[in-house]
């Protein structure tokens, strides 16, 4: 029954997969306009938490982002996406139906600066917050942690403004760094039931240890920043 099912499984992802490499052949124009205002879209966010850096560069001498890293979704994985979802395989459905074709990720140095950084961020006017799921505040059973923000912006072409949604993750050094090799562990095949249970287990106590990191640096850095402030002070 299980080969049966993954046999069918792949039938129907092949069935997909052809019906989404046909639409996008017969409507490549419409796709690949589709794919810029998306680009568009994240060099708009990109550009927003950029100038938010260099503010508290100049005004607080810190830069609270570490790296700023942006990614389109691939064909393959818009494919999968409206497969899972039983979506319309088209381009009205893409844009409609799919949140995170468009993602950035923030890498900061603290949790404090993740949360500074989303509020400066949904503050502006021409932002609007579609979802938010905070998983720092409410880690996965995986022990992720990792806030995000679905927002929607509006970008400006030559005869029109258009608004588009955009996926932004923030996170800590510590976060993206367990997040990463988690990714890539996830995928090791071959391993047993016993041994996946244990590295599951294993995995989760290092982000615990990795949220108590972040942590404790935090401390650390607030109480510099108190000892320099009141040594200013006394000056």
């Amino acid at each position: 029954m299980a080969i049966f099912d993954e046999v069918k499984n792949q039938l129907v992802k092949d069935v997909i997969t052809e019906d989404f490499m046909k639409m996008v052949q017969q409507n490549i124009m419409s796709f690949n306009r589709l794919m810029a205002y998306y680009r568009c879209a994240m060099m708009e966010v990109e550009t927003k938490f950029k100038v938010l850096n260099e503010q508290f560069s100049i005004q607080y001498d810190r830069n609270p982002i570490e790296t700023i890293k942006t990614r389109l979704k691939s064909m393959d994985s818009i494919a999968g996406k409206l497969r899972r979802k039983n979506l319309p395989v088209n381009i009205e459905s893409i844009e409609k139906n799919l949140n995170d074709v468009a993602g950035i990720r923030i890498i900061c140095s603290f949790p404090e600066d993740i949360y500074m950084l989303s509020d400066c961020l949904l503050q502006q006017d021409d932002v609007t917050l579609i979802e938010k799921r905070d998983y720092i505040k409410n880690p996965k059973p995986s022990g992720y942690r990792s806030l995000h923000l679905i927002v929607e912006i509006p970008i400006f072409l030559e005869n029109e403004k258009r608004f588009m949604r955009t996926e932004v993750q923030l996170r800590t050094i510590a976060m993206d760094f367990w997040a990463s090799l988690e990714h890539k562990l996830r995928y090791k095949k071959n391993i047993s039931d016993e041994e996946s249970e244990y590295l599951s287990r294993e995995l989760i106590e290092c982000a615990e240890i990795s949220a108590q990191l972040d942590q404790r640096m935090e401390n650390i850095r607030n109480r510099m920043t108190k000892a320099d402030t009141n040594g200013e002070a006394k000056d």
